[in-house]
């Protein structure tokens, strides 16, 4: 996005969700699909010069546990020294990165929950020219999946009604760049928005 106008602030905000996604499985202890959330807990296993590791997962419900495969018969001298210290030392930054890991989440489930329970840290990339702002250029960074609305988003951080946000995104107000994307849709990674007013745009914007 260029910034054409004199009363335009250019802004990143980045999303960092607070809870991780749950894979829903099939609980034995409650003998249906359940939610699985992360323990934060590694379980590591040597058999000889071999090694197994798993993320610990236990049921949103019942507390029942499913043993998440990391590695699996791997040969020790083949992991990494650094990344074999942070599995035995249940790393949180390691637990954290795994556990937002959808893709490979997926491997063992179809259906996955994310959440939109995320804190929003706003950053300010260009000053305006000329106050008041009246023009709001978005950059989204989303380091790990949410399930966050844009609208939701919008309304939260811009103090305004879902409603209030679908009228002005109906009159041009709002749009994303490229155009065309449907505010009702998750928040991506590299996503634009753009919020144009004829008044001065919340002063929560300016938040650094």
């Amino acid at each position: 996005m260029s910034n054409i106008h004199p009363q335009t602030l250019r802004v990143q905000w980045t999303m960092t969700p607070r809870t991780e996604p749950q894979p829903w499985l099939h609980c034995s202890r409650c003998r249906g699909p359940r939610g699985f959330r992360s323990s934060g807990r590694i379980r590591l296993n040597a058999n000889g010069r071999r090694v197994d590791a798993w993320l610990v997962y236990r049921c949103a419900d019942c507390d029942g546990t499913w043993n998440r495969p990391i590695v699996e018969r791997r040969a020790v001298g083949t992991l990494d020294r650094e990344y074999l210290r942070a599995l035995q030392s249940n790393d949180p930054t390691l637990v954290r990165t795994l556990a937002f890991d959808v893709a490979a989440l997926k491997r063992w489930t179809d259906r996955m929950q994310e959440f939109d329970d995320v804190l929003v840290t706003q950053c300010v990339l260009e000053e305006p020219r000329r106050m008041p702002v009246l023009r709001l250029e978005i950059e989204c960074r989303v380091p790990h999946p949410i399930g966050l609305r844009t609208d939701r988003l919008l309304a939260s951080e811009l103090r305004l009604s879902r409603s209030a946000v679908r009228r002005m995104a109906k009159a041009g107000m709002i749009r994303t760049v490229p155009e065309g994307a449907d505010l009702r849709r998750l928040v991506r990674d590299g996503m634009q928005v753009v919020v144009e007013t004829a008044q001065a745009v919340p002063s929560v914007c300016f938040t650094q």
